[in-house]
C-alpha cells in the first residue's frame, strides 16, 4: 500500500477530479458506492478525502498478552487463533474465540458481525489484533476487536502506521471494513495529483506558522511515514478549518459595516444626560461605561448596529439597554425591548418605568394578554411616535404592530427567539433598526468568537457595587433534615426561597425525587397557614403558571417549589435561598442560571446543592465547580471543556462549529492565530481581489453551497 502512495507516476483526472462522484474510483463500482453514501456519506472523491482515520497503528508496536493489566486501555498483540465458536442463540448469540501468544491467552468476543468474522477466522493462522481491553471472569478479553492476518514488520524497516478508518457493521458486512476503506483511500491517491488539491491559504501565514501544503497535509493525515508527519498534517487542517471559519465570519461582518445602512444616533441629548446625572441609582461599572461607548459608537455612523452584549447575571445589562434607549429617544427614534415570558416582560417594564419616573419618556407594556382597549391605545401611541420605548413578549412582531419610526431593537435572551421571529421586527422600518441583542448566559470566549464571529461583541465581566456574593455548598441529600431547618431561619428573617427540582413526573429509569413529590414533602416541613408555597412547572397552564410566578414576587409566597422554568425572568430581591434538588441531574451552566435567582437584593444569599448518594464522578466534579466558583465565565469554560461545544444551549449556530479535526476546546492557539490573520486579510481585502488571495476567494466560492453559515440576527 506505502508504495501505491509513493507512486510519482500518478495521474490526474482533471481539475475537478475531487468532485467525481465515489462509484468511479477503482475498486468501488454502484454497489459499494451506494453503501458509501448510505452509511458514511461519502459521495465524492472529496468525501473520501476527507474521510480521516480515528488513528494509526504503529505495527512495529506488538505487545504482550500478560501485559494486560486492568488499567489498561487498548493494546496490540499478535496471537494464533486456538479456536472460534458461536455460542447462544437470538439476542444473546455471540462469536467467542481464544488466541494464544508466548506469554498467555486472550479471548475475543463479537456481538455483530459474526458472519464475516466468522470467514476471516482460521485456527492455527496468527493475527494481530487491536481494541478496548477488559477483564470477563479474572480473564483478559477484547470485544470487536479489529483483526486481521499478522504481516510481521521488516526488521530495521520504517514504521509503518497504517490507517484505522471508521466503518459500520453494514459495511463490515459487505467487505468494506477499516482496512478496505484504506486500500480505497490509497486507491484514490493514486487517482488524484498535488495539483487537484489546490491550496487556499496564502503563502505568507503558511510561511509564518510553518505549515505545510494542503496537498501534503491530506496525504499525510491518512499515509503518515511517522508521528511528526502526521502531527504536522493534523495542525495545518486546524488552522485551516479555524481560518475558514473566521474569514467568513469577519466578511459578514465587515460588509455589513461597509453596506447595512442604519439610522444615525448624532447626539447625547438632554434625556440621556438627565438619566445619567441625576437619576442612575448606582455608579456604572468599567465595563458598563466601556459597552455604553461602543454602543454610541456604533450607532453614530449612519449604519446598522448589531451587537451581542453578555453579560454574567446581575452584571447590569438593563441599565445599558435603558441608556442605549435613551439615546435613541434623544435622536427622536423609538425603541422596541423584546423578552420571551410575560413575567419577564412585566419586571422589565416596572422596572424602566420606576427609573424613567421622573423623566418625560413614556413606555409600554405590550403582550398577549394586553386587553383590547389599552392594545388599541398603544397601538395608536406607537404609529404616532407618542410612545417612545414599547416592553413586550412576541405580541410586538404581529403585523398590526407598526412604529414612527423604530431606530433600535433590544432582545433579551436572544436564543429563546427564532432567527425569522427576530427578523420580522427590524423589518417594521424603512431603514433597519440598530440591534442589540442580550444574554446572560455566559460564553467561553473561544466558542463566541467562533459562533457569533459575524457579530460586534461586548462582554461585561464585572457585577455593580454592593453585590453580596451567593455562599454555594454542597449537602447530601441525608443532611435534608438540616437543610430545611436552615431554610426555616431564613424565612423566619422575612426572606423567601426556591426549591427546584429536575423532573415534574416519577422515573422508572432515574432515582430522583419528582416535582409533586418534592411539593409534599416541602409541604410537611413548612405547613400551612403559617408558611405559604407557590409551585410552578412547564405543564402547568399559562395562566396559573404566571399566576403562582406572581404571587412569589410580590411576597405573597414565601416558598417557591419548581422545576427549571424560573431559570430566566424571575427577579426577587427577597429570596435570599436556593435549594437544588439531585443537583447532579443538571448541567453547569444551568445550576449557574438558577443559583443567579438569588443574591440579587442587599442581604447574603445562599444556594444548596442536594445530591444523592449515587452520584457519578463527572456530577460531583460540576458540583465541586459549582462551590468554587460564581465567575459564569469559568464556568463557562469548564462546561466547555467538560461537554463540548455542541451541547451548550443557545449558542451553537449552524455551521459555525462543522469542524473535522479543529477542538476549540483543545485547541485554542490554532484558533487564536487563524483569527488574528483572518481579521488582517479581511481588513485589508474585504472582497478578496488581491492576487495572494485569489486562490481563497475561490475555495470559499466552490465551498459555498456545502456549509450553512447562520447569523443571529
Amino acid at each position: 500500500m506505502q508504495q501505491l502512495i509513493n507512486n510519482p507516476n500518478v495521474i490526474s483526472g482533471g481539475p475537478n477530479i475531487l468532485s467525481t462522484p465515489i462509484e468511479y474510483l477503482k475498486g468501488v463500482g454502484p454497489v459499494r458506492a451506494d453503501l458509501l453514501k448510505k452509511e458514511l456519506e461519502i459521495h465524492t472523491f472529496s468525501d473520501l478525502l476527507e474521510h480521516f482515520p480515528l488513528r494509526h497503528i504503529d505495527k512495529t508496536i506488538v505487545g504482550l498478552i500478560k501485559d494486560i493489566r486492568p488499567d489498561t486501555d487498548t493494546i496490540q498483540v499478535a496471537g494464533t487463533l486456538l479456536f472460534s465458536e458461536i455460542v447462544g442463540a437470538g439476542r444473546s448469540k455471540r462469536l467467542v474465540a481464544q488466541v494464544r501468544d508466548r506469554s498467555g491467552i486472550l479471548e475475543l468476543t463479537w456481538f455483530q458481525g459474526i458472519s464475516w468474522v466468522t470467514k476471516l477466522l482460521e485456527p492455527g493462522t496468527t493475527y494481530l489484533i487491536f481494541g478496548k481491553t477488559s477483564f470477563f471472569n479474572g480473564k483478559p478479553q477484547i470485544v470487536h476487536p479489529e483483526i486481521e492476518v499478522f504481516v510481521p514488520a521488516v526488521a530495521g524497516g520504517k514504521p509503518h502506521l497504517e490507517p484505522v478508518y471508521p466503518s459500520t457493521e453494514k459495511l463490515k458486512a459487505r467487505g468494506l471494513n477499516g482496512r478496505q476503506l484504506a486500500k480505497l483511500t490509497a486507491q484514490l491517491f493514486q487517482q488524484i495529483r498535488s495539483s487537484d488539491i489546490p491550496e487556499n491559504i496564502p503563502e505568507a501565514i503558511l510561511q509564518k506558522y510553518q505549515l505545510t501544503s494542503r496537498a501534503t497535509a491530506f496525504r499525510q493525515m491518512h499515509f503518515p511515514a511517522n508521528p511528526d508527519e502526521f502531527k504536522k498534517a493534523l495542525d495545518r487542517l486546524k488552522f485551516e478549518e479555524f481560518f475558514m471559519v473566521q474569514v467568513r465570519m469577519n466578511l459578514v461582518r465587515l460588509r455589513r459595516h461597509r453596506y447595512s445602512k442604519g439610522v444615525a444616533f448624532e447626539k447625547v441629548g438632554e434625556l440621556f444626560n438627565q438619566f445619567f446625572h441625576h437619576y442612575l441609582p448606582f455608579s456604572l461599572t468599567g465595563a458598563q461605561k466601556r459597552v455604553i461607548k461602543e454602543i454610541r459608537n456604533d450607532t453614530g455612523h449612519g449604519r446598522q448596529m448589531n451587537r451581542l452584549l453578555q453579560g454574567d447575571v446581575g452584571s447590569g445589562k438593563t441599565i445599558v439597554a435603558l441608556m442605549s434607549m435613551l439615546l435613541a429617544a434623544d435622536n427622536g427614534f423609538q425603541s422596541c425591548f423584546m423578552a420571551p415570558t410575560e413575567i419577564l416582560v412585566q419586571q422589565h417594564h416596572a422596572g424602566l418605568q420606576k427609573l424613567l419616573k421622573d423623566l418625560p419618556v413614556k413606555v409600554a407594556l405590550l403582550t398577549g394578554s394586553t386587553k383590547a382597549a389599552r392594545r388599541k391605545e398603544i397601538l395608536e401611541g406607537l404609529l404616532d411616535g407618542s410612545i417612545q420605548i414599547v416592553v413586550g413578549t412576541h405580541a410586538v412582531i404581529e403585523e398590526r404592530v407598526k412604529f414612527s419610526r423604530l431606530g433600535l431593537v433590544v432582545i433579551d435572551e436572544q436564543h429563546r427567539f427564532g432567527v425569522e421571529q427576530r427578523a420580522r421586527l427590524w423589518e417594521k422600518a424603512d431603514i433597519p433598526p440598530h440591534v442589540l441583542v442580550m444574554t446572560a448566559t455566559p460564553i467561553p470566549r473561544t466558542l463566541a468568537m467562533t459562533a457569533f464571529g459575524d457579530l460586534d461583541y461586548s462582554v461585561m465581566d464585572e457585577l455593580p457595587p454592593g453585590r453580596q456574593p451567593i455562599l454555594t455548598v454542597h449537602r447530601n441529600e441525608m443532611a435534608r433534615a438540616s437543610v430545611y431547618d436552615f431554610v426555616r431561619s431564613e424565612i423566619d428573617k422575612g426572606r423567601q426561597a426556591y426549591f427546584i427540582y429536575p423532573l415534574i413526573e416519577e422515573s422508572n429509569k432515574v432515582n430522583y425525587e419528582d416535582l409533586l413529590q418534592g411539593y409534599e414533602q416541602v409541604k410537611s416541613f413548612f405547613p400551612e397557614p403559617k408558611f405559604r408555597i407557590s409551585m410552578v412547572h412547564g405543564k402547568m397552564p399559562a395562566e396559573q403558571k404566571e399566576t403562582n410566578m406572581q404571587r412569589f414576587v410580590t411576597g405573597d409566597t414565601q416558598v417557591m417549589v419548581s422545576t427549571t422554568v424560573i431559570e430566566v425572568g424571575v427577579d426577587v430581591p427577597n429570596a435570599t435561598v436556593m435549594v437544588i434538588e439531585s443537583a447532579e441531574k443538571f448541567g453547569l451552566s444551568q445550576l449557574h442560571q438558577l443559583r443567579g435567582r438569588v443574591g440579587r437584593g442587599s442581604e447574603k444569599s445562599f444556594c444548596i446543592l442536594l445530591t444523592g448518594s449515587k452520584a457519578s464522578k463527572e456530577a460531583l466534579e460540576r458540583i465541586q465547580i459549582m462551590t468554587q466558583t460564581q465567575d459564569g465565565f469559568v464556568v463557562a469554560e469548564k462546561d466547555l471543556a467538560m461537554r463540548g461545544p455542541g451541547e451548550i444551549e443557545g449558542t451553537r449556530q449552524s455551521g459555525a462549529l462543522n469542524t473535522r479535526v479543529a477542538s476549540i476546546v483543545h485547541d485554542r492557539d490554532w484558533l487564536e492565530k487563524a483569527k488574528i490573520e483572518a481579521e488582517e486579510l479581511v481588513a485589508e481585502d474585504l472582497t478578496l481581489e488581491l492576487a495572494k488571495n485569489l486562490m481563497l476567494r475561490q475555495y470559499l466560492s466552490l465551498r459555498e453551497g456545502k456549509t450553512a453559515w447562520s447569523r443571529i440576527s
